[in-house]
């Protein structure tokens, strides 16, 4: 029997043995106007700018509004902004700096409508904080590159700003990130910045009508398990929701969530934070009169992060052998009915900078054994390789706990790493302990599974730029988790953030992905298709592809009047 087929028996074996626990309650509030949604994790922060999890980022798209977005068709608008700065409407103008480099000035206006949700204005104040928060180097902010470069801020007035940016950057009007803070209830948790993360309103006082300045507030919290939001009637955006209340039902355990759906007690299940695309599949096939099904390609791009401050995986030679030996293209038709495409590096093909010229690590068990030889690992009599000093190749894969098809891919990683001598042991823990400890803090010493959701043509400074690598001096801030040092590849990303023309950025941009193609610092597995599972009756959900979620276009969610909803 080949390697191959060895795969097809041993996921086989896999699929009809999993197993998962079934536990669901049925609501206590029928009515069109409760909408109840079930996600698979529970954030761990509510602060906007805090660490990075999509949990969180879909939870606040109910209830806080940046100031610029990537909408739908991938372009930059304008969320809590009156007008998008361009070079052609004269917002934004390139400026000399007084050390006489180029930067750019941006002017941003404030809706005179938006409010805080305890009735606040939402004014020029909370910009100037926001960005005294965001540059501290005790505050513990995830994007802290993005304040950084904002070198001043002048305020002409409550609404208009003006941003001098100190670099020329092709995304200058861009500011997503930009996580408005409310001033007036932040500035005393702000006291002390090196205290701020545990101090903040946003973990102290969660529901806090005046942290939100969405549609929506959060209204009710149960750790772990229920987060309530109602809507803001300080809200005077675009459009109010129909929904009076949104419930989100928090259930890690990804078979008891699609029986919750069955059952009524969750009405719908939104790909970001959903079932996987075997489970949509196998759900389809024997319920899919019943929902409407979008299966969405996406930006978002399952892999490993590599702890590369460990011995065993500083030679490269040792990661390209590890990708080597996963046979990912069986993973992607067994699992995944051929919707999960593999990566082949973190841009998906579906992004215009795209390279199609890089270097492909096809399943290749022989080449992999090959690698490991001429980098010192060599098979002992037991099967298991070994260094020259008698240490045994062995490492910890950690994903967060709950979802059924990590948990699987898991398995079918250890029996094929095992295949090339190497020993993998499976350590799960709760994404919210996961995220907000050991990747944000590195504490993984092995690898880490899970899924980087971007905006189009995303420069990767946070996760490749060397001065991106959290440490305890500068709060964990950062997201380069692998610990990633190329001094050409932070060179790379300075140039293409700068580089305003789009053929010679896609120049910049093939040498990125070459980079990484070879240096392998984290292994790709596939890009991910989030399958939507609608209720019939629920309409104006449209999923973007990219890093900002659905929640963000809530007030476009509708009732179809003509389609009875389920009894719950």
């Amino acid at each position: 029997m080949t390697p191959r087929s060895r795969l097809f028996v041993f996921l086989a074996i896999a699929i009809a043995t999993a197993v998962a626990t079934v536990a669901s309650a049925r609501s206590d509030m029928p009515g069109k106007d409760r909408l109840v949604l079930g996600i698979t994790q529970y954030p761990n922060t509510l602060h906007p700018s805090i660490n990075a999890m999509l949990a969180k980022s879909y939870v606040l798209g109910f209830a806080r509004r940046p100031i610029t977005v990537h909408d739908k068709t991938w372009s930059i608008v304008c969320m809590m902004c009156v007008t998008l700065p361009t070079f052609e409407n004269g917002l934004a103008a390139v400026e000399t700096r007084s050390d006489g480099t180029k930067g750019i000035r941006v002017t941003f206006e404030i809706p005179s409508w938006a409010r805080w949700g305890d009735g606040t204005p939402v004014t020029t104040a909370d910009v100037v904080f926001t960005h005294r928060v965001g540059s501290h180097p005790e505050s513990g902010i995830s994007n802290f590159e993005l304040y950084d470069r904002i070198e001043e801020i002048d305020v002409h007035d409550d609404l208009r700003f003006t941003m001098h940016i100190d670099r020329l950057t092709f995304d200058y009007n861009a500011i997503n990130d930009f996580q408005l803070l409310p001033a007036h209830l932040e500035r005393a948790a702000f006291a002390n910045p090196a205290e701020y993360r545990n101090r903040t309103l946003y973990e102290t006082d969660p529901t806090n009508a005046g942290l939100y300045n969405g549609p929506y507030r959060i209204a009710t919290l149960r750790p772990g398990s229920l987060i309530v939001l109602e809507r803001n009637p300080f809200w005077k955006g675009s459009a109010p929701s129909v929904f009076r209340q949104i419930v989100i039902r928090i259930i890690e355990n990804t078979a008891a969530l699609e029986a919750n759906l069955r059952s009524g007690a969750v009405d719908y299940i939104p790909g970001e934070l959903g079932l996987s695309v075997d489970q949509a599949l196998a759900f389809e096939r024997r319920f899919g009169r019943d929902y409407d099904i979008n299966y969405k390609e996406s930006l978002v791009y399952e892999h490993i992060d590599l702890n590369l401050d460990n011995p065993i995986f500083r030679d490269r030679r040792v990661r390209q052998a590890l990708l080597l030996a996963i046979d990912r293209e069986t993973i992607n038709t067994t699992l995944f009915g051929g919707r999960q495409p593999v990566a082949h590096g973190f841009v998906n093909p579906l992004d215009w900078v795209a390279s199609d010229a890089l270097p492909r690590y096809d399943y290749d068990p022989v080449r992999a054994s090959r690698l490991l030889d001429d980098a010192g690992w060599r098979l002992g009599p037991d099967g298991l390789r070994r260094n020259d000093a008698g240490e045994e190749f062995s490492f910890e894969l950690m994903t967060g706990s709950g979802s059924r098809i990590r948990e699987m891919v898991q398995q079918v990683l250890q029996y094929q790493w095992r295949q090339v001598g190497i020993k993998m042991r499976i350590r799960n823990l709760p994404p919210r302990v996961m995220f907000g400890e050991y990747t944000n803090q590195r504490k993984f010493t092995g690898g880490v599974m899970y899924a980087w959701f971007s905006p189009p043509e995303n420069v990767p400074r946070t996760i490749l730029h060397s001065s991106m690598i959290p440490t305890a001096e500068n709060g964990w801030a950062g997201q380069n988790f692998v610990g990633f040092r190329n001094p050409e590849m932070d060179d790379l990303i300075d140039r293409t953030e700068r580089e305003l023309n789009r053929e010679k950025r896609l120049i910049l941009w093939a040498r990125i992905q070459r980079i990484y193609a070879e240096e392998v610092p984290v292994l790709p597995l596939y890009f991910r298709s989030n399958p939507f599972i609608f209720p019939k009756w629920l309409r104006g959900i449209d999923p973007t592809g990219h890093q900002y979620p659905t929640s963000l276009w809530v007030e476009e969610w509708r009732i179809d009047d003509n389609v009875e909803p389920r009894a719950r």
